[in-house]
């Protein structure tokens, strides 16, 4: 039997993909639904949509499907085909479940701070278990690391440039309070991703 080890890692089954898929999907959008209730925005793609969303009483769903569309020719030309297509399906799963869950999920009182945490914690292992099994949800990161390749300019910065911009405009749509709350969420999913998304520790 081969060792696994770092240099020669356990590979995904089919149904290994499937299930992180469908984990990561699933509680993305159970987050997304979260953060609606609470009137949150986020960073990325998902908090461009949420804007588009807000300014124009457009389902998120629809919107955040749409945004992603320009980011999958990045995606090919950095990440391959198999990537583009499991990012497709998680993407397309969390926009018909961000129309779906909300008539089966209800929040009678959510508190600012435990909400802005949960979602933290919530969209951050979406994001681990999407990531583990080789997508993600489209967007900025794509984008962001095709850039650095052609241009040598930082992935971190150019996403860091677009959630600015998100949260900026954000200012114009929400008042300051819950602008600051969901700053506090984002920082929150950001950790989790930092803190646990190490390919040194995580082999299979």
């Amino acid at each position: 039997m081969t060792e696994i080890t770092p240099e020669n890692p356990a590979r995904h089954t089919l149904l290994d993909d499937a299930q992180g898929l469908a984990y990561g999907g699933v509680m993305a959008a159970f987050g997304i639904v979260m953060l609606t209730h609470l009137g949150f925005v986020t960073g990325q793609t998902a908090g461009l949509a949420i804007l588009i969303s807000y300014a124009t009483g457009w389902g998120f769903g629809p919107v955040f499907f749409a945004v992603n569309l320009p980011f999958y020719w990045f995606g090919y030309r950095r990440l391959g085909g198999i990537f583009v297509l499991k990012t497709f399906a998680s993407v397309a799963l969390l926009s018909g479940l961000s129309m779906v869950l909300p008539n089966y999920v209800s929040f009678a009182t959510l508190n600012p701070l435990l909400g802005a945490v949960l979602i933290g914690f919530i969209s951050g292992s979406a994001l681990l278990a999407l990531f583990r099994h080789g997508a993600s949800l489209g967007g900025v990161g794509i984008m962001a690391l095709y850039l650095q390749d052609k241009t040598g300019f930082k992935a971190g910065w150019t996403q860091l440039i677009f959630d600015a911009c998100v949260f900026a405009i954000a200012l114009s749509l929400r008042d300051l309070t819950t602008v600051a709350w969901s700053f506090f969420g984002a920082l929150v999913l950001n950790l989790v991703i930092a803190m646990n998304h190490r390919r040194d520790r995580y082999i299979a």
